[in-house]
């Protein structure tokens, strides 16, 4: 069963149980995000870059987080499986995709059922070259999803994939097939370093405004681990978001 649907069976037996869409929210707001990489992602958008996220989560999950760091105005665009609560107050999830009627068309084993991550980054590129074909790509990821999208990135593009995670194993493996350029980071501090330093190339190269050729697309995650959630009927196991901007 894919992640989200599985997501969306737990978030059902958590209403069940008693447990409120404001207790979820307060688990997620204790997500942890590294300090820098919060940075990163202010000074990109003062800047002028272009934000966009491309994600397995869900836009509650996505918007909860993201709003409580005060980054929510920085990205154009959130594309991620919907999920929001009903008249019940329960969360529903679903698939980006509905992959039980048919297939998104990726046969790339990285990919999901339920989200080709790759389909949206070519429906992303084709937007941009109706607005600025010049415009220079950063893409950042971890996930296995994360690899087919780094195989749409151009020459002129950047790819910056966390080390010694899934995605890099398989970059390694197949470097031959990036044409992107490969710039690579282990925690906070090197995202923070990697990324800004990459704008300041690109503003410094182009020598024109940020805004009209930079677009940053951003993998998130939010892959799930247990963490006590108060209920009506005493704690329950709820996931703690482990996986952030991936």
């Amino acid at each position: 069963m894919p992640w989200n649907s599985l997501m969306d069976q737990m978030m059902k037996e958590l209403h069940s149980k008693g447990t409120r869409i404001e207790d979820i929210a307060a688990v997620l707001k204790r997500s942890p995000i590294h300090p820098r990489i919060v940075e990163a992602i202010k000074s990109a958008h003062a800047l002028g870059c272009d934000l966009k996220n491309v994600s397995d989560a869900n836009t509650f999950f996505i918007e909860t987080i993201l709003e409580h760091h005060g980054l929510k105005e920085c990205f154009l665009e959130i594309n991620t499986n919907p999920g929001f609560v009903d008249q019940q107050g329960r969360l529903r999830i679903f698939p980006h995709h509905d992959f039980t009627k048919s297939s998104h068309g990726c046969q790339h084993p990285s990919c999901l059922p339920n989200m080709c991550k790759g389909i949206r980054i070519e429906r992303i590129q084709a937007s941009l070259s109706m607005e600025d074909p010049k415009k220079t790509k950063i893409y950042l990821g971890d996930g296995l999803g994360d690899f087919c999208p780094s195989l749409k990135l151009g020459d002129g593009d950047y790819v910056m994939p966390r080390k010694d995670v899934p995605v890099w194993d398989l970059i390694c493996k197949n470097r031959s097939l990036i044409k992107a350029q490969i710039c690579e980071w282990s925690n906070g501090e090197e995202f923070k370093t990697v990324l800004l330093h990459l704008i300041s190339r690109i503003i410094s190269v182009e020598g024109n405004n940020t805004s009209a050729n930079i677009d940053q697309l951003y993998s998130v995650d939010c892959k799930l681990e247990t963490m006590s959630l108060p209920s009506a009927t005493g704690p329950e196991t709820f996931p703690q978001s482990l996986h952030v901007l991936h």
